[in-house]
């Protein structure tokens, strides 16, 4: 197998330049003995645009389940049988309970999460007055997915200062009919047009290991691409019991996830990429390597799963030597931690 100069991909993502089709195949089909080769190339990419600087995000599944989606990797979908927490949208004072904690660990952007198709006119109303208060009193940053939005929506949370709008693309157009049937890849992709229209920043990403090909992955990263998404979750599918995928073929090692991680930072160069979903199950023990290419993680649990403690993500921030962006550590609510140092 002939493999590309590594370094040669990263000048090419550094000058702006997209790397070709057949480089893109070789980054993912690459063996692991040139992972390490892998990892600093996509760094210097990383480092350019992001330093040496990690970006926590906090996750509030703020309604769950009773979804009437079929997106065959959801715990939360009519389709699961998943045994999860099921409930309508939370009271403000518990999403003003969960910002105050995104706030203690430090996180810089409050990402606030419901389930289901779109919300109705009641829901959408009451999240608008949460975000409101949210940004009354915390000093974060909001991102809220709430699923497929029209444009009268998105300008309506445009109004009242939501900063990004996440609504993952998830896998390619071609194989997105394998993993879901009550929508379509057209309409995410419209819901983040209108979001973009708004003037919101956009935040879509996608999901590794649902039985995809290596083309497929190449074509999520170009998609976003082409839209400009900012901020990119990379997930790795953790199939939950109960889900139609739950008993899907899932190849994923770590050396894979890391590949797919470098395989985004050479075609989205300046973008946030965020390790998301799936990073404690399927990076175990190379977490830390992560870092080199995402510059991003949700500190925290995730939707219906959990992550690992706060402070084992800092002890991995700052054992690897990166710190985190533009905050104070934890050490004013953790006082024996002894945390990474921050500009």
């Amino acid at each position: 197998m002939n493999l590309p100069d590594w370094n040669q991909l990263a000048d090419l993502a550094l000058a702006g330049k997209e790397i070709d089709r057949s480089s893109a195949l070789a980054v993912l089909e690459a063996p692991d003995e040139v992972l390490l080769d892998q990892l600093a190339a996509a760094y210097r990419v990383r480092r350019h645009y992001w330093g040496n600087k990690v970006r926590l995000h906090y996750l509030l599944n703020a309604q769950s389940g009773l979804c009437p989606e079929d997106c065959n990797y959801c715990s939360q979908s009519i389709v699961s049988e998943a045994e999860i927490e099921k409930y309508p949208l939370i009271a403000t004072e518990k999403i003003l309970e969960a910002a105050d904690r995104a706030a203690k660990l430090k996180a810089g952007t409050f990402c606030l999460v419901i389930s289901g198709r779109s919300p109705g006119e009641l829901v959408f109303s009451r999240i608008l007055d949460s975000i409101g208060q949210v940004r009354a009193k915390y000093d974060l940053k909001i991102c809220a997915c709430l699923g497929i939005l029209s444009e009268a929506q998105s300008k309506r949370l445009a109004a009242v200062g939501v900063d990004r709008v996440n609504h993952n693309l998830n896998t390619s157009a071609e194989y997105y009919s394998q993993i879901c049937s009550t929508h379509n890849f057209a309409e995410r992709l419209a819901t983040l047009r209108n979001v973009k229209a708004a003037g919101m920043g956009t935040c879509a990403g996608g999901i590794v290991g649902m039985g995809e090909s290596f083309e497929d992955v190449i074509d999520l990263a170009l998609a976003l691409r082409e839209l400009e998404v900012t901020s990119v979750p990379i997930n790795f599918l953790i199939p939950i019991s109960g889900t139609p995928l739950a008993e899907k073929s899932n190849l994923l090692n770590p050396r894979y996830c890391l590949r797919v991680l470098c395989l985004f930072r050479f075609l989205l160069p300046s973008q946030e990429i965020r390790i998301a979903g799936g990073r404690e199950v399927h990076l175990r023990s190379l977490q830390p390597l992560g870092l080199y290419p995402a510059n991003s993680i949700f500190i925290g649990d995730y939707l219906t799963t959990a992550g690992q403690a706060a402070r084992a993500d800092l002890e991995t921030i700052a054992d690897a030597g990166f710190v985190l962006e533009a905050v104070e550590h934890l050490a004013a609510t953790e006082p024996n931690f002894a945390g990474p140092v921050i500009n």
